[in-house]
């Protein structure tokens, strides 16, 4: 493991009471399933249904991780490539399923209907400070914490709820405690 990748690994999963998971775009990260087969204990894919293999492949998956475990490694050196954003929860994977799906189509103000592709740390940590508190209650819902590579990726940035408004915390990678 890396000085950076070990640094992540420890403010992941420093929190005993939440659960670490990531949100993984298929389309950015090579050969995802091919990773998550035989390494994932928990994970779904955030589309429903019985996918061709195409966009099976491309498709948004949600992973429950565990501390020093080979996926969660691997998953760690995606970090600054925009893989995905990882998530602390208390809730159960198919509770985040649910609460993820709601996110994956939005619509223009004529209606038409486009992928919010929210999984993206580039997208998440730019439209997260622009919601207003309703919007936030609902990107948050069971997520007691965004975490995701900032627009330098040697710096870590954390979204939370805190006192009914967003707060942001960002970390250096060499010093994250």
């Amino acid at each position: 493991m890396t000085k950076i990748s070990g640094a992540i690994s420890e403010h992941l999963f420093a929190e005993s009471e939440s659960k670490v998971y990531a949100v993984l775009d298929g389309a950015s990260v090579p050969k995802l399933l091919e990773h998550l087969a035989p390494h994932a204990s928990e994970y779904e894919c955030l589309y429903r249904g019985e996918l061709k293999p195409d966009l099976a492949a491309a498709a948004p998956y949600l992973v429950s991780l565990k501390p020093d475990s080979e996926l969660t490694e691997w998953i760690l050196q995606g970090w600054g490539k925009h893989w995905g954003v990882f998530v602390l929860s208390q809730a159960e994977l198919p509770v985040l399923r649910r609460h993820f799906r709601t996110f994956l189509v939005v619509h223009t103000s004529e209606g038409k209907p486009l992928y919010f592709r929210y999984y993206d740390p580039r997208v998440l940590r730019v439209h997260l400070p622009t919601c207003n508190a309703e919007e936030l209650n609902q990107m948050f819902g069971p997520v007691d914490a965004y975490i995701m590579e900032a627009e330098k990726p040697e710096v870590l940035m954390q979204f939370r709820m805190k006192d009914g408004a967003l707060s942001s915390e960002t970390k250096p990678l060499g010093v994250v405690s």
